[in-house]
């Protein structure tokens, strides 16, 4: 619950501070004192988003603090989830600087805003005049239903089925939208990869290929020269190897003499064996050297068409050109395919369809369980708020599946004996619309713990004896859970375990908004003025005593 709430250089707020109690606490005052202004700063507690608008004084920075006690409210997990500290008191800090800039703090830990707001709905539970239009919605109404069937985890399992047929849904329409350009495209990249594989790339080594092309150009002119090598080398006595015989034998008959000849004489006949090693090379390079027309011809035709291949792709690479056709080949096998994979995902997506509808049905059924006992406790609670012919029914029809689920649900109402249930924007006034957001509020007061309650004047069109059940009610919820409700009703300000008066006060440089905790005879003071004006009369502060009992 919060114990301590502080706020300074807020809007109309200069500084303020509240000690609340753990029970019901009331506030009053004037219109446009700057009740719901508090509103506003307990949800930069929450995670709001906030500008400079919002400061009193531009040159100073707006800080908001609140001390709740959480002893009792099972939150040490969720703080570690949140990787914060855990303190049975824990202390929520939110600072705007003159510059705009945004700080929020959990006991001293700076933490974004959606840490803020994930915390901050564990802890209150803000009810304003625009919630009470919200009721008119069907989306406000389901949420209404599901908390009352507590169906968190059949939701869960429905949102998570649905999401998974959505996203193999739109794989399927994507699929299938993109078939038409896969087909525009299919005939020429077959005609590409047709034209790749014929080429046999993956049996090619460039260098290879215009290396034996060259060879072969040239054969004459190698033979040739081959030739003449062989002939220079061992062609008669004078050639080199003859020649070089006969020197290695005259210098070794001179090994006697030095050692130094014999060296000689060993690298002479080293030389010899090597020379007629090149020689024997030669003539068998000379004997496999032929000019081959048809082999000329046929590599000609190969390179051209890898010429021709390279320029065509934008590039001078093998390899990429292999790459090139991997690729165009999976393009071609995904439209050959299309079919297949078609199918194979259609399967698959109406599979997962079939899912949505298995875990919609069971949240229909979850629905449908607790309706008619929502609906029968509904009718005790408005009976004693001064309905007692109110009919209510939860009408759910079947839909397509959404996010929400196979369900159009539909609350519908009657206040009079006779007239059949209808929508509530149809027939609910303003003052039903407020008994009835609070009748819910009242029944799961009292089916769970809830964090702290907050109303915004949800006692808007009522008056008299219902604005006095109002009040019980209240006061009964705040034994089991803290509520504050900003009310203009003497029946339930008269109510409140604490009572807190906001006021208009003549500031330095402006009016600002203050408030106070009325005790003993201000509080009798302020709800006789509640009853009959600013100059109450003597029966109207006996009233008010009455009132507070």
């Amino acid at each position: 619950m919060l114990i301590n709430l502080s706020i300074k250089n807020y809007v109309l707020i200069e500084s303020l501070q509240m000690s609340l109690s753990g029970q019901l606490n009331t506030i009053t005052g004037e219109t446009g004192a700057g009740k719901s202004i508090m509103l506003g700063a307990v949800g930069l507690l929450l995670g709001n988003r906030a500008d400079t608008k919002t400061l009193l004084s531009i040159d100073q920075k707006c800080v908001i603090e609140g001390l709740f006690d959480i002893s009792d409210y099972s939150l040490k997990s969720k703080f570690e989830e949140l990787d914060l500290d855990y303190a049975a008191q824990t202390i929520i800090r939110r600072e705007i600087a003159p510059s705009g800039k945004s700080r929020a703090f959990i006991n001293d830990t700076p933490v974004l805003l959606d840490t803020l707001k994930d915390l901050g709905n564990y802890l209150l539970d803000i009810h304003s005049q625009h919630d009470t239009l919200l009721l008119a919605e069907s989306h406000f109404q389901m949420d209404i239903i599901d908390s009352f069937a507590g169906n968190s985890s059949e939701k869960s399992t429905y949102h998570n089925s649905y999401q998974k047929y959505l996203s193999i849904e739109k794989r399927y329409r994507k699929l299938k939208n993109s078939a038409a350009d896969l087909k525009k495209e299919y005939d020429y990249n077959k005609f590409l990869l047709d034209e790749l594989a014929a080429a046999a790339l993956q049996n090619l080594d460039l260098n290879e290929l215009e290396e034996e092309q060259n060879l072969l150009d040239n054969a004459e002119e190698i033979k040739l020269s081959l030739n003449q090598a062989i002939e220079l080398l061992d062609g008669n006595e004078f050639s080199s190897l003859p020649a070089l015989g006969q020197t290695q034998q005259l210098v070794n008959k001179l090994s006697g003499f030095s050692e130094k000849y014999k060296n000689l004489a060993d690298r002479l006949q080293s030389t010899y064996i090597e020379l007629s090693d090149v020689k024997r090379e030669i003539e068998n390079e000379e004997s496999l050297t032929e000019h081959d027309p048809e082999r000329a011809s046929q590599l000609s035709e190969i390179l051209g068409n890898l010429y021709r291949l390279f320029k065509k792709h934008n590039t001078n690479s093998l390899v990429e050109l292999r790459t090139i056709e991997e690729s165009l080949a999976e393009k071609v096998s995904s439209v050959e395919n299309f079919d297949l994979e078609l199918e194979k995902l259609k399967l698959e997506r109406d599979y997962a369809f079939n899912e949505v509808l298995e875990h919609g049905t069971k949240l229909t059924e979850s629905r449908i369980q607790i309706s008619e006992m929502l609906c029968t406790e509904a009718k005790k609670v408005l009976h004693q708020l001064s309905i007692p012919e109110a009919e209510l029914r939860v009408q759910l029809t079947p839909v397509e599946p959404g996010p929400t689920g196979c369900d159009d649900i539909r609350l519908l109402f009657s206040a009079n004996q006779g007239i059949p249930p209808q929508e509530l924007k149809k027939v609910a006034s303003g003052g039903e619309f407020s008994r009835l957001m609070f009748t819910f509020k009242y029944m799961m007061a009292g089916k769970q713990a809830l964090p702290t309650l907050i109303f915004d004047e949800i006692d808007t069109g009522v008056s008299g004896e219902v604005a006095r059940q109002l009040g019980i009610m209240m006061k009964k919820m705040g034994k089991n859970h803290q509520v504050i409700t900003i009310t203009h009703l003497p029946q339930i300000a008269a109510m409140g375990e604490k009572h807190f008066f906001v006021y208009k006060k003549p500031g330095l440089n402006s009016t600002v908004s203050q408030i106070r905790e009325l005790i003993s005879e201000e509080r009798i003071t302020e709800i006789a003025k509640m009853i009959s004006g600013d100059n109450p009369s003597l029966s109207a502060v006996e009233s008010a005593r009455e009132l507070i009992g």
